[in-house]
C-alpha cells in the first residue's frame, strides 16, 4: 500500500535515535555528478569494478567495444525502434545505480545529483521524474523507499553526498481540463480546444485515473474514502482544486506572471501562494509539499536538493521553502543542506533570486555552458568565458566571494535548452573527443562548483531534435549510447576517465584549485616576450595556448589548455609579480604528455614576471 496522506507520517519517530550525516563545510570543495537514473544503470552489467574494486563477471551485459557502435540502428527498422525507445523508460534504477558509487568514488566525485525519483502518473512514460502523482513515493520503475535509503547510506560510506532533484512547481498531469476557448489546429489538419494561459482559469473535467481518463470528480479529497492510489494526486492534501493555478499551459515563457501561473505543457502549476515577497501569504500546498520532502530527509538522510524551474516560481514561496527546509535540516545536523536552485533567464535574474530567497546556489545553464564548451572548441575569446567570474556591477560583488560556491557550473546537460532543437553532446562534433579532457579540466579548475553530465567521461557523443538523444543510456539496455543497444559503458580504462582521476585528485589536494582567486593570464609570442595581452580569436577562431592562474593566500598554480588540436603551442605567460622572483621555478605536476611531468619552467622578469610554457596538442598542463 502505498502512502497517501501527509497524516500517515510520524516525523519524531522517524528522526529518533539516527545520526544524520553531516554536511560539508564547504561546497565548493566538492565535484558534482549529474545523472537521470532511468538511463544509469540497471545492475545486469558484466565486466565492470563493483564498489570494492573488484572485477564482476556474473552480469549479462558486455561491455561496449567501438565494434559495437551503431549495432542498434542497422535497418531503418532498428533505427526507429531504437529512437522511439528513447522516449520510454529503458530500465535504470537505484539497486543498480548504487552498485556503481565505486566506480564514481574512483573517478574522484563526491556529490551525486540524481533526477526526481518520485512515483509518476502512470499513463505516460515521464522517465525522467518531472511527472509526479505521488509526491510521498518512489516512481516503482526505480524501486522502492528502502532502495533510495539503501543508495544513500552507501554513497556516505564511500564519502559521495545525494542530491535529490525536486519539484515544487508542478505536479505531473494529474488532471484534464474542459477548455472553452482558444482553436488550435494540430499537424493533421484537426481542430481542438487549446487551454493557453490568458490569465483567467479554466473548467476542469476532473482529476485523471491511471489511465489517463478524467473519471475522479474535481473535489477535495475525502480521506474516508480516498480514489484509487493511482489516480489524481498525493498526498491526499494535495488533492484540492485550490491547490492548482488551472490556468492553462504557457504559451510565452517570458511573460509575466504567465510563466510563474502556467503549466508547463500538460504538467499542472500548483498555487503556492500570493502578495509581495516580505508579506508572502503561503497556501496550503506549498506547505503541505514542504512537509513531503522534509520526510524524505527524514527518511533517507539526503543531503540537499535540486530545485526545478526556480524561474517559474514566486520569490516568497522559494523564500519560505528554503527557510523550512534550513530550518528543519540544521534539527537534523545538516548545517549547510544543500539547496540548488534551477534558475533560468539570465545571470541578473539568478543573482537576484539567489539574494532574495536564500539558495545556496544557482544552476549555470544559461551563459556558462556555452563559453565553456566553444572556449575549449576553439570558438569563444577566452575572456569571454572568465568574464563571467570577475567582479562586476552585475553581482556587485568580488568574483572571489560569490561565484566561488553560489554556481553550479557545466557543459552539459539533460535538456540543452540553449541549443534549442539541435541537441548536442559535447563530443558529438568530428574530433570533439580529443579535447573532451580540456573542457572537463576547465569546469573543474575553474570558479564555480564543477559538475559532469553522465557519460561525458565515457566521450558521448548523442545529438538530434530532442532530449531524449542526450540521455544515453550507460547500461545499454534498448537504448544505448552510440547508437548502440546491449552494452554497457562503465569502462574505467576509458583514457578520459583514467586522466581525469589524475585532475579531479590533483583538485581535491590543493585548496587553490577549489577556493582560489582566479585570473586569465596575459600571453606573449616565444620568440617575443615583450608584448603580452590576453588570448584572443583570430579570424572567428582561436589556436592557442589560455593560461589562468588559482592564487589562495601565498600560493598560486598556473594551468593551461591548448586549443590547437593538432600541434603543441608555446608561450611566455604572466605569473603573479609579488609571489615569484626571477630564477625561481615552478614545476609540472600534471600533463596531457607524461613526459612533461616533473619538468620545470622558470621565472623571468617580463611582463613583472613570466614563463615560457608549452602545452601538448589539445593538451592541458598544471604548474606549481
Amino acid at each position: 500500500m502505498a502512502r497517501q496522506s501527509l497524516a500517515d507520517l510520524n516525523l519524531k519517530s522517524i528522526i529518533a535515535g539516527v545520526n544524520y550525516f553531516p554536511s560539508p563545510i564547504a561546497w565548493e570543495d566538492q565535484v558534482f555528478y549529474f545523472l537521470m537514473l532511468d538511463r544509469f544503470s540497471d545492475g545486469r552489467e558484466n565486466g565492470y569494478r563493483d564498489n570494492q574494486g573488484n572485477l564482476i563477471t556474473t552480469g549479462s551485459t558486455p561491455l561496449y567495444t567501438p565494434a559495437d557502435q551503431g549495432n542498434a540502428i542497422k535497418t531503418d527498422e532498428d533505427a526507429r525502434n531504437w529512437r522511439e525507445a528513447g522516449a520510454r523508460y529503458v530500465g535504470g534504477n537505484l539497486k543498480g545505480l548504487t552498485h556503481k558509487l565505486g566506480y564514481l568514488k574512483r573517478l574522484g566525485i563526491t556529490a551525486l545529483w540524481v533526477s526526481p525519483i518520485l512515483k509518476q502518473v502512470r499513463f505516460q512514460e515521464t522517465y525522467h521524474g518531472y511527472g509526479i502523482q505521488n509526491f510521498l513515493e518512489v516512481e516503482p520503475h526505480f524501486g522502492t523507499r528502502e532502495d533510495l535509503k539503501e543508495l544513500v547510506r552507501v554513497a556516505h560510506e564511500n564519502g559521495i553526498y545525494v542530491i535529490l532533484d525536486i519539484i515544487l512547481n508542478h505536479a505531473g498531469n494529474v488532471f484534464s481540463y474542459n477548455p472553452d476557448r482558444y482553436w488550435t489546429q494540430n499537424d493533421k489538419g484537426e481542430w481542438f480546444l487549446d487551454p493557453r494561459w490568458d490569465n483567467q482559469p479554466y473548467p476542469v473535467k476532473g482529476w485523471n485515473d491511471q489511465t489517463g481518463h478524467p473519471t475522479i470528480p474535481f473535489v477535495k479529497a475525502n480521506p474516508q474514502n480516498p480514489p484509487d492510489e493511482n489516480g489524481a494526486v498525493l498526498p491526499l492534501e494535495l488533492q484540492d482544486p485550490s491547490a492548482f493555478t488551472q490556468k492553462g499551459r504557457i504559451n510565452s515563457w517570458d511573460y509575466d506572471p504567465e510563466f510563474r501561473e502556467g503549466d508547463f505543457e500538460d504538467l499542472k502549476d500548483i498555487h503556492h501562494g500570493y502578495g509581495p515577497t516580505d508579506e508572502y501569504q503561503v497556501s496550503d500546498a506549498l506547505r503541505h509539499l514542504c512537509a513531503a520532502y522534509q520526510y524524505w530527509i527524514a527518511y533517507a538522510d539526503l543531503d540537499g536538493f535540486r530545485i526545478d524551474t526556480v524561474k517559474h516560481m514566486d520569490i516568497g514561496a522559494t523564500r519560505y521553502f528554503v527557510s523550512v527546509m534550513r530550518e528543519f535540516t540544521q534539527t537534523l545536523g545538516k548545517e549547510n543542506f544543500f539547496l540548488l536552485g534551477e534558475i533560468t533567464g539570465g545571470r541578473q535574474r539568478a543573482y537576484e533570486t539567489l539574494e532574495l530567497t536564500g539558495l545556496s546556489a544557482a544552476l549555470g545553464i544559461d551563459d556558462i555552458p556555452d563559453k565553456l564548451e566553444y572556449l575549449v572548441k576553439g570558438y569563444r575569446n577566452p575572456n569571454d568565458y572568465f568574464s563571467l567570474f570577475r567582479n562586476s556591477e552585475l553581482v556587485n560583488k568580488g568574483s572571489h566571494i560569490w561565484f566561488r560556491n553560489k554556481v553550479v557550473t557545466s557543459f552539459d546537460d539533460h535538456d540543452q535548452v540553449r541549443k534549442g532543437k539541435h541537441k548536442a553532446r559535447f563530443c558529438a562534433n568530428p574530433g570533439a573527443s580529443k579535447v573532451v579532457l580540456n573542457v572537463l579540466a576547465l569546469n573543474a579548475m575553474t570558479l564555480g562548483i564543477p559538475c559532469i553530465y553522465y557519460g561525458s567521461e565515457q566521450c558521448f557523443d548523442g545529438q538530434g531534435g530532442s532530449d531524449r538523444y542526450i540521455r544515453e543510456a550507460m547500461f545499454g539496455g534498448t537504448f544505448g549510447a552510440f547508437r548502440s543497444r546491449g552494452v554497457h559503458f562503465f569502462n574505467e580504462d576509458n583514457p578520459v576517465y583514467r586522466e581525469l582521476t589524475k585532475i579531479l585528485e590533483i583538485r581535491r589536494k590543493n585548496i587553490a584549485l577549489r577556493r582560489g582567486r582566479q585570473y586569465l593570464r596575459p600571453i606573449s609570442a616565444p620568440n617575443d616576450g615583450v608584448r603580452f595581452s590576453l588570448p584572443e580569436m583570430i579570424g572567428g577562431q582561436i589556436r592557442s595556448v589560455v593560461p589562468w592562474s588559482r592564487i589562495f593566500n601565498d600560493q598560486e598554480m598556473l594551468l593551461a589548455i591548448n586549443t590547437d588540436y593538432d600541434q603543441p603551442r608555446t608561450a611566455w605567460v604572466t605569473i603573479d609579480n609579488d609571489l615569484h622572483k626571477a630564477g625561481d621555478h615552478l614545476k609540472c605536476i600534471y600533463s596531457t604528455d607524461a613526459a612533461q611531468i616533473g619538468q620545470s619552467v622558470t621565472v623571468e622578469a617580463r611582463n613583472g614576471k613570466a614563463v615560457l610554457l608549452t602545452v601538448p596538442a589539445a593538451g592541458f598542463v598544471i604548474f606549481e
